[in-house]
């Protein structure tokens, strides 16, 4: 894929936060679920969007009025710009995309760059929590005196590897991946909640999580009756049927 495959679309007089927070459609949909709801409930400003040339795009729409797919806003009250990407970037365009964001990065005066990571690992109850990746200078800055623990071991791929890695060569500045687990398909508005936690303690991002976790409560509860309508299917199913024997 060419190192053109997409074009970042800000104002040359736009002055974007000193930090990027990027949140992107992964399975379980964490992530771009939590900077959606974050960028909705602070006072923001659309500054631009990331366009791609060499990937099916999408043209997201609500009431009738379509938005860019990756969009990027400037919180008014804090100093951070908050990437909202809609469109899915397969592993493939991973590089081109993360090299797009650090051509535009150099240009402005950003100085960290923080990303929402949900992954369906496999893990148990004790491990709903928040961890992270994140070069030295990041954790040295952001992560020191907070609770969040780091990710024990692994490997990242697709745009949180392209993002670290670019961090431990100095072409984009400090970079930080909260990673979390999460349950496709999604969304995971636990992991969510867990995503703005976080962001609060790191940053000081105060946003009201109510509205959140009452949907939260309405897909548990719409699941758990869906269970046991299922069991109660399952056990009035007595029935006996003859055996089919059509293609012996």
């Amino acid at each position: 894929m060419p190192r053109e495959a997409f074009d970042v679309t800000v104002p040359s007089d736009v002055d974007p936060g000193q930090t990027l927070l990027v949140g992107l459609t992964t399975p379980g949909m964490a992530g771009i679920t939590a900077v959606d709801y974050l960028v909705r409930n602070r006072p923001t400003e659309v500054i631009g969007n990331v366009s791609p040339e060499g990937l099916p795009a999408i043209t997201p729409f609500e009431d009738g009025e379509p938005r860019h797919h990756t969009r990027l806003y400037n919180l008014t009250d804090v100093d951070a710009t908050v990437l909202v990407g809609e469109l899915f970037v397969p592993v493939p365009a991973a590089r081109a995309f993360a090299e797009a964001l650090a051509e535009w990065i150099e240009t402005n005066r950003i100085e960290e760059v923080a990303l929402l990571h949900g992954v369906p690992f496999p893990h148990g109850p004790d491990e709903h929590a928040t961890f992270y990746v994140a070069t030295e200078p990041y954790r040295e800055t952001r992560l020191e005196g907070t609770d969040l623990q780091p990710l024990k071991g692994g490997f990242l791929d697709g745009v949180a590897g392209e993002l670290v890695s670019a961090g431990m060569d100095g072409t984009i500045p400090p970079t930080g991946v909260y990673v979390t687990p999460t349950h496709p398909p999604g969304p995971d508005i636990d992991a969510a909640v867990r995503f703005l936690d976080s962001i609060e303690r790191a940053y000081g991002v105060d946003v009201d999580r109510d509205e959140l976790e009452r949907r939260s409560e309405e897909i548990k509860q719409y699941y758990a009756g869906l269970a046991d309508r299922m069991a109660a299917f399952e056990a009035e199913a007595t029935q006996e049927y003859p055996e089919d024997r059509m293609f012996m």
